[in-house]
Parts: C-alpha cells; structure tokens; sequence
C-alpha cells in the first residue's frame, strides 16, 4: 500500500492565515504542469512497484486544474504507477471554482472524493479570513456536488476566529449536520509566522486570536459530534460510517508516499524529502531533469518519535510494544498522564482522553526519546 501526494502551488487569492506554499500568478502554470509531469515519471521508481492505494491533490487549490489537465496528469501517473482500481482519489476544492459545468466535467475524471475548504458558513469569518467565495456558494456547492454524484465529501471547518462566536460555531455546526457528508475536519485557528494574519495582529490591524475561545469551542465541537453521526479518529478529523480519509491515515500510520511538487514531501519508512518551495527554481530544475529536493535519513529515534506523535493522536493509539526495546521508557514517561486520565490503556495501546487531546502534542514531547 502507498500513496501520491500532488501539490498544485497556484490560488487566486491569499487567505491570511495559510502559510501553505502556493503563488497568486498563474503564469506559470502551464510550465508547471509540464514540470510536474516530467517529476513523476523521473519518480517512478520511488514507490518500488508498491500498489498505490491513494493520490491526493492539495495545494494551493487543485480546483484550478481544468479536467483535461487532470486527466493529462493521470495518463502520466497510470504510465508510471499500479493505481488500485478502488484507490481513494481527493481533489481539495474551493466553492467558488465548483460551479455546476466543472463538477460535470470531474466526473469524467478519476477523482471520487472531494475536500471542500468551505471554512465557515458565515459571512463576517470569510471577510476576515479573506476567503474568495461567499456562505451562499458552499450550499450551492454541497448541493450540486451531491446532486452529481459525489457522495464522499469532506469539509474544512475553522474555529476560534476572533469574528468566530460560539453562537457562530454552533451555527456552522448545524448547517453541516444537515448534508450527509462523510467527513469532517476542523481547525483552530493559527496564527503563524510570516503569514497576513500575523501582520495584521502585529500592526494592530486585526484583534488577536484568544486561545481560551478555540478551547471552548473545541468542546462545542465535542458535545456535537455524536448527535451528528460523526466518530472522531484523529484530533481534527471525524468521519460517518468509518468513511476515514485514507489518504491522511496512511501518513499517521507510517505508510510509503510520494510527494510531487513544489515543496511536497516524500517518505519510504527510512527517510524523508522535500522538495524546493519556489515555483520558478522547481521548473528550471525539472527542465534539466533534475530532481529539486533535500533528503533527511531517519534515525532510530526520529522513527520511534514520529511514530509516537503521530499514532497518538488518532483512535488506533500508540502501541507500547511496536519498537520493544523502547517499552520500558514508553511506561515510564506515560505514567503520570495515565494518572491524570489524559491517556489510558487498553490492552498494548495508549490512547488519548478526551481531555488529554487537548494536550495531545505537550504528551507526545514528554513521550519521545
């Protein structure tokens, strides 16, 4: 099992708070697609002939792919990989791309699940974000995605916005729970360096981000879960049905996957690599057939550490006896969260309290070698 990662580094817009790699110009799009075609088959190799059982276009915003491109990036990817006839495909998706015309033509494509950044439902959240469509376009967009077909669909949700009442969350909340889509992920809001929202809050542009809010509403979040039908299996993700985003789940369970790109990673269970964050240079080097990333090999301890933090936060948990010669220390250091009911054990595994999630990457550090 493994999977494909494919970053699509364009938007039309900057939302404030991403710090994710992408570009507002598009005029280098056609030579990207070029570059990213030429990476992929330079790649082929990396994954060892393992089936892929997942490929996921994030970005930026994939939704700016027309179906052609997608379906020329595919008879790349076909040429160069075993695609699992059932593999989960994801195209992340902005609502005001999404018009009925360009749902119509993805269904012509392999794509079968689709990511909407929805974000919110109100309107005062979009204008602060600086998102490019309105509340009104993602219920046109829930409906017409459904009314054609695709009926694996995810929502991003943000909390803890200062424009973000409980009111408002709850809200967000209840528009949701009345459209059977098979996935949810929710987000505190981040301030993060460098980004338009941390500008704005250091000039005084924009009221800060208060964290006892994001706490609150994060309960809300809890309490509304299970009357939504929705199981929570990771810290920020929660699915009906088990529809688990299989894709994410691979990367929380250690599992092979190939990044294309600008800036994707890539990681084979012994190493890991990321590729340049710079549009320009990652064309100029695919031009010349060279592959434009740094690499890092694992040691024993970053395994056992990224295996620990990463397990932690899902349902599955951690389990004490995977790297055996680390078990005594596991014990040890998980001693005084079991205490405090922030972690328990069932059976081999430590899982996280409800209570403990929300502490889940302070326990993780104080886990690791």
């Amino acid at each position: 099992m493994a999977g494909i990662y494919l970053h699509i580094p364009f938007c039309r817009k900057a939302c404030h708070y991403c710090n994710f790699h992408f570009s507002t110009n598009l005029s280098l799009k056609t030579a990207f697609l070029a570059a990213i075609k030429r990476e992929i088959r330079l790649r082929a190799n990396y994954l060892h002939g393992e089936k892929v059982q997942t490929v996921y276009f994030g970005g930026g915003t994939p939704s700016l792919l027309s179906s052609d491109e997608i379906h020329e990036l595919f008879d790349v990817l076909h040429r160069c990989f075993t695609i699992d006839s059932t593999a989960e495909i994801t195209l992340e998706a902005n609502p005001d791309d999404l018009n009925l015309a360009y749902l119509k033509a993805l269904k012509s494509t392999p794509i079968n699940r689709l990511s909407l950044g929805i974000q919110s439902f109100s309107e005062a959240d979009l204008q602060f974000f600086n998102r490019a469509h309105t509340a009104n376009d993602s219920l046109i967009v829930l409906d017409n995605a459904l009314t054609q077909g695709f009926d694996d669909l995810s929502v991003d949700l943000i909390y803890g916005s200062p424009t973000t009442s409980d009111a408002v969350w709850s809200d967000n909340l209840a528009r949701l729970a009345s459209y059977p889509v098979t996935h949810l992920s929710c987000y505190a809001l981040t301030v993060e360096p460098k980004t338009a929202l941390d500008s704005l809050i250091k000039h005084r542009k924009a009221p800060e981000v208060v964290e006892e809010t994001a706490e609150r509403q994060w309960r809300i979040l809890q309490k509304w879960l299970p009357a939504a039908g929705f199981e929570q299996y990771e810290i920020s993700n929660f699915a009906r049905n088990e529809r688990y985003a299989k894709h994410n789940t691979s990367y929380w369970q250690s599992v092979a996957y190939l990044g294309v790109g600008p800036s994707a990673h890539s990681y084979n269970g012994h190493s890991r690599q990321w590729n340049i964050s710079n549009n320009a240079l990652y064309i100029s080097n695919l031009q010349q057939d060279t592959l434009p990333f740094e690499l890092e090999v694992l040691s024993k301890k970053d395994i056992f550490n990224e295996y620990v933090m990463t397990s932690l936060r899902t349902k599955w948990g951690c389990n004490i006896y995977k790297f055996k010669e680390n078990t005594p220390h596991l014990l040890a250091e998980a001693a005084p969260f079991l205490t405090k009911n922030w972690l328990f054990r069932e059976s081999d595994t430590l899982i996280l309290t409800e209570e403990g999630k929300l502490h889940a990457d302070g326990i993780a550090a104080d886990l690791f070698l």
